[in-house]
């Protein structure tokens, strides 16, 4: 399973809106063959490895993150290539909450004599498709809000100048998290102060597309002018929540905010951020007249401050990514 991890790993950036799911087939004589999902239309992660498996599939033990389906999309059910190339056992990460699959798969290889598991290593599986299964639960986008500071909190000088705060590859990791993104999203605000293109510029995944691009779509809260780098975007308004539902609906299955501080806030205090990710740069404004990682009003009293869990603290560069989640419920 760690394996298949790995290969499910290095496909993260292509597969969307489908899952990046890894699979392993270990043979009756101990050799493994690995497969990874490849973009939407295209194999899935269990049938690339029984190809590569070929007749060594037969009686062996299948490894695969998530559930295999059962159902005919634009690919065939790998239920049906299971059961056809004779695979005895599977061993399934985590079940898939899709209501075209939903445990038909696990019941489908189990009615058909497969010995199936479920459940190996699922925290660290369900950690790797966390956006997925979050858009599959709930209808709603995997929101990553993305933020840069200073170690004493600052993201910009008095005279509006922040480029750079953090180091090159600190800004790397960030195109990571744009490739691995459907969308990415900006206040109107933030496109006429800095006229970004956010495009995928310095990040180079271990697998890239066949054709098309890793740029996410570009959604910007307001107006901008027809002239901005931005642009081809999409121009939203109104309830964020709304605004949610008809992103997850059209299949952005990630959604990466990135600001300014003003949309920050407001994702922040309206409680949608699954993931924040900041950069923290070993650099001090020395005073308090910095912009702040938020615009708006923050909790009036102690007892009423905001408080997430660290789930990763990693050097980058120069910076530091911390990685903070809301309390589990």
């Amino acid at each position: 399973m760690t394996r298949a991890l790995m290969a499910a790993g290095r496909v993260r950036c292509i597969t969307s809106p489908n899952p990046w799911v890894g699979a392993v087939v270990r043979s009756t004589e101990g050799e493994l063959f690995e497969g990874a999902t490849r973009e939407p239309g295209r194999e899935h992660a269990e049938v690339i490895a029984l190809q590569a498996a070929g007749g060594a599939a037969r009686g062996s033990t299948l490894y695969v993150t998530l559930e295999p389906c059962d159902h005919t999309g634009r690919t065939g059910p790998c239920t049906t290539a299971i059961l056809d190339a004779g695979v005895a056992r599977v061993v399934i990460g985590v079940e898939d909450p899709d209501p075209s699959v939903g445990g038909r798969g696990i019941r489908a290889l189990r009615d058909a004599g497969v010995d199936v598991t479920v459940g190996v290593q699922a925290e660290q599986v369900a950690s790797q498709l966390a956006a997925y299964l979050t858009h599959r639960r709930t209808g709603r986008p995997w929101v990553v809000l993305k933020l840069a500071s200073s170690l004493d909190g600052g993201t910009a000088a008095p005279n509006g100048s922040s480029q750079w705060i953090t180091s090159p590859p600190a800004r790397v990791d960030g195109h990571r998290l744009r490739a691995e993104s459907d969308a990415i999203l900006v206040g109107a605000g933030t496109v006429r102060r800095d006229d970004p293109s956010l495009t995928v510029r310095d990040y180079k995944p271990p697998v890239l597309p066949t054709g098309g691009t890793l740029d996410p779509m570009r959604v910007v809260l307001g107006a901008v002018p027809d002239d901005a780098k931005v642009r081809p975007c999409r121009q939203m308004s109104g309830d964020l929540g709304a605004m949610l539902d008809e992103l997850g609906a059209d299949g952005v299955v990630q959604l990466l905010v990135e600001g300014g501080a003003s949309v920050a806030g407001d994702f922040h205090r309206a409680g949608l951020v699954d993931r924040y990710v900041i950069y923290v740069a070993p650099a001090l404004f020395g005073g308090d007249d910095a912009n702040g990682l938020f615009e708006g009003a923050g909790a009036w009293d102690i007892s009423e401050i905001w408080r997430g869990r660290f789930v990763g603290v990693e050097r980058v560069g120069e910076d530091l990514r911390v990685e903070l989640a809301p309390q589990e419920a």
